[in-house]
């Protein structure tokens, strides 16, 4: 049964760990993640972006998807179906699907609007139980066709939005989608220990996951993140292990054309990608 990611995140802050979100994008991508988190007795929460919403046949496709394979699986651990970088209305349909968690990104609005959006989106979730997730500060790269200019959080304006009610909150913090260029000037960590001071117990957010040197995430975990997303490195590793698997030519081979055959490589590279990252944020054996 999908689970608000609210207990899971708090136990992570307490604990000074944190849950990755690993983005689905297909069953391959969704049967990963669960196995994965499963074997190595870790929460996890599964992270859909609008785009990758309609690429899988609507919020109501993804939820019946994602439910029957936690019972046909066996899944125990806990799971929390995510909404990543939400609108307004978004965050609402996913809500009406099904959805157990809803991020909605109002960074890019005036501080006022972000905090009156937020007030209504916090209200409803409270009504239906699930966790919410807010953003100031625009993480910066680009992710479904949104481009963030990268920027620092004022830590005011983080407490006024944690202050309303929200279960976590992303804060800019020098972060970005996608890789991190070779003269990235590295995580904000000024600015991450101010926003914590100002947010209290608030679990912290860091989305832009791949890439961030292991020493900068030990660290971002130690001040307070509870949660870290990952999605650009389960798709370099899909697509680095399915061109490996065509460029041998073993599609050729027998039936290799299989689909199954086929996507079996990417699966398995997700599979230790997520493995790996677990195992860096320390969410193992702690479901």
């Amino acid at each position: 049964m999908l689970v608000s990611a609210k207990e899971m995140l708090n136990k992570a802050r307490a604990g000074k760990y944190a849950v990755g979100q690993f983005n689905i994008n297909n069953l391959e991508w969704t049967k990963a993640v669960l196995l994965t988190a499963q074997e190595n007795n870790s929460p996890v929460i599964l992270g859909v972006s609008e785009g990758a919403g309609k690429y899988m046949g609507g919020y109501k496709t993804i939820v019946g998807m994602v439910n029957g394979l936690l019972e046909e699986l066996n899944i125990t651990v806990p799971v929390a179906l995510h909404l990543d970088h939400g609108s307004y209305e978004g965050a609402k349909a996913a809500m009406a699907a099904g959805f157990s968690s809803i991020m909605f990104d109002g960074s890019h609005y005036a501080i006022e609007e972000n905090i009156a959006k937020t007030t209504e989106l916090v209200n409803l979730t409270n009504e239906k139980g699930l966790s919410l997730e807010a953003e100031v500060g625009s993480i910066g790269g680009e992710e479904d066709g949104v481009v963030g200019a990268g920027e620092i959080a004022d830590a005011n304006e983080c407490k006024a939005i944690a202050d309303l009610g929200v279960t976590m909150l992303a804060a800019g913090i020098g972060n970005i989608h996608g890789q991190y260029p070779e003269n990235w000037k590295g995580l904000a960590f000024d600015a991450l220990e101010k926003i914590a001071d100002a947010t209290g117990t608030m679990p912290l957010v860091l989305h832009g996951g791949t890439g961030i040197p292991e020493e900068m995430i030990k660290k971002a975990i130690s001040l307070g993140v509870a949660k870290i997303n990952v999605n650009t490195e389960c798709q370099l590793a899909f697509a680095a292990a399915t061109r490996k698997y065509i460029e041998a030519g073993k599609d050729l081979e027998g039936k290799g054309f299989d689909p199954r055959k086929v996507l079996a490589p990417g699966f398995e590279a997700i599979k230790a990608t997520v493995k790996e990252k677990m195992e860096l944020f320390g969410s193992v054996n702690q479901a």
